[in-house]
């Protein structure tokens, strides 16, 4: 799935470009030299602690130990400010600078060995914290086997030189012969090299698996924005054109042969669609390892759902065009011989696009029904919908659904958008379900303290009807009777672009990090309308509120 130009470059991480590949690898080298730097620091405040208290070892070169610990930390400070923070290195110096500080480390504990030989543990404390050394490195600096085989083997010689020089020059101070101190710092050395060199060729190895996982023919997969009965998706980019894309997946546990066929029939089916109010399809495909996918645009907004569970009731203004607006995009799929089928918040996502705000984009055709044509996968008597916002004939006859199911459908949510409450709630589906099927809807005008238009309140409920028959006679019959409405001209794009700003300002400081305070969307608008567009006072911080890219 993985495409040999991101091999070449980084296979070991999610990177499509040598400037992806170069500024991970400039981060995980920033890591490891700032964990090295604070290692150090720990041990020479543990040998100056102990020269303290014990001051009978303290060997006689200690001053020349801390100062050369004093020259290594100068070295990784230096390393860490000037090179991976005030410069953009390319990948090669990048590796460079790699092998320089393990070899420089190496260095460090051999002339610290040779240094303290007076202190007979000297030499196996300094091969110990080297050992953690390169153990360190293995599992934050992405490395093949075989790089980390020369650098570490390496950066071990001068502690092997060490060791020679103490057999030769100091052997009374040694506590086993020369030879097997020589011999034995030899096979100790190996077996860490091979140690470590296993460990990045299994890690090196993961990573490449992990990296070529995500990756979709041109497409890598960044992080999952949503998950829904036919299929997971994930926010991605095109590895050229570098535009945001949402990729749905068919998970692996519905691989048999009518979940394929649902898939592949639910991209025909959105595909035939281009009104700007329906998410737009951009490519379809089945990776070599039998995974189906298409690609969408990515949607950078929040669901119904959410904004009203964070911003509570909207104003009917803005509800009569954000309900207009999935008018057209139902007006067309109908038009097309097709119904939704699952018409909810979560599936309505409001955007901006274009530069205009407050677009409502319509998505997640999964549950689609083609009229004209019933397949045996189609032709089902399970309920296929959410019960909170099913019309009754999707629950009693499902075969029956169509158009008006979906308006049946849009009038709950409409419902939903003016009250912040269902239509009908009950502690079980079934429930619901029965509700739906016999019980009249309680007017929304009777559910909130803020008044709403009569006439948008009519409509909500004329969509709500029961009988099929006395709904609207099509989504496009619907808009037209929506946008008629006096209250339409009540939300205009100044009202809507006002309102974003304010998110945009909330959900910016909300990722801002942890010391960022969080915020709320309490501006007033009352230069701007009559009506109030304040969020209730008890709801949640705006950091809470926003979840960018819903598709479902």
């Amino acid at each position: 799935m993985s495409t040999p130009g991101r091999i070449r470059v980084a296979p070991w991480s999610p990177a499509s470009t040598r400037e992806e590949a170069r500024a991970y690898v400039e981060s995980r080298l920033a890591l490891f030299a700032t964990l090295m730097f604070w290692i150090f620091w720990i041990l020479v405040a543990f040998l100056y602690g102990m020269y303290t208290i014990w001051p009978y070892v303290r060997p006689s070169n200690v001053g020349f130990v801390f100062q050369t610990a004093l020259v290594g930390q100068m070295t990784f400070a230096a390393i860490w400010y000037f090179a991976l923070r005030r410069r953009q290195l390319s990948l090669e110096w990048l590796y460079r600078i790699d092998a320089f500080c393990v070899i420089v480390i190496g260095l460090e504990m051999g002339v610290s060995a040779y240094a303290q030989a007076e202190l007979h543990a000297a030499i196996y404390s300094a091969f110990i914290w080297h050992s953690f050394t390169i153990m360190g490195r293995t599992l934050i600096v992405p490395s093949s086997g075989k790089r980390t085989a020369v650098v570490t083997a390496i950066s071990f010689v001068p502690l092997e030189v060490a060791a020679i020089a103490l057999g030769v020059w100091h052997p009374s101070k040694l506590d086993v012969p020369g030879g097997a101190l020589v011999i034995g710092t030899a096979v100790y050395s190996g077996v860490a090299v091979w140690l470590a060199t296993t460990g990045s060729r299994l890690i090196y190895g993961l990573r490449r698996q992990v990296s070529e996982a995500m990756q979709l023919g041109q497409y890598t997969l960044e992080v999952k924005i949503g998950e829904g009965g036919m299929g997971t998706v994930y926010r991605a980019r095109h590895a050229m054109l570098r535009r945001p894309t949402a990729i749905k997946l068919l998970p692996p546990e519905r691989h048999e042969a009518s979940s394929f066929k649902r898939f592949e029939r639910e991209v025909q089916h959105m595909s035939q669609l281009s009104h700007p109010n329906t998410v737009a399809i951009f490519d379809y495909g089945r990776s070599v390892d039998g995974v189906f996918y298409y690609a969408m645009e990515y949607l950078d907004g929040i669901d119904l759902e959410r904004l009203v569970r964070t911003h509570g009731a909207q104003p009917p203004a803005r509800v009569a065009h954000i309900l207009a607006q999935v008018c057209g995009s139902l007006a067309e799929a109908h038009g097309l011989g097709l119904t939704h089928r699952d018409v909810k918040p979560a599936n309505v996502i409001l955007c901006q696009r274009g530069g205009h705000a407050d677009i409502a984009m319509v998505v997640d055709f999964g549950l689609v029904k083609e009229v004209a044509r019933l397949d045996d996968d189609t032709r089902t008597a399970a309920i296929a919908g959410t019960p909170a916002y099913m019309s009754p004939e999707a629950i009693t006859d499902p075969t029956q659904v169509g158009p008006a199911s979906d308006l049946y459908s849009l009038g709950a949510l409409g419902y939903f958008l003016l009250t912040a409450t269902r239509v009908f709630e009950g502690k079980t589906a079934m429930h619901v379900c029965a509700q739906h099927v016999t019980d009249p809807p309680v007017p929304p005008s009777q559910r909130v303290a803020t008044p709403i238009s009569a006439d948008l309140e009519a409509l909500i409920l004329r969509c709500l009807a029961k009988e099929p028959a006395a709904r609207p006679a099509s989504a496009r019959a619907l808009r037209a009777a929506l946008k008629a409405l006096p209250l339409y001209a009540d939300w205009d794009e100044l009202q809507a672009q006002a309102w974003w700003d304010v998110f945009a300002t909330a959900r910016a400081a909300a990722t801002a990090g942890p010391s960022a305070p969080p915020l709320t969307i309490t501006r007033e608008f009352a230069s701007l309308t009559d009506r109030e567009l304040t969020p209730r006072d008890d709801e949640p911080a705006a950091g809470q509120a926003t979840e960018t890219g819903q598709l479902r």
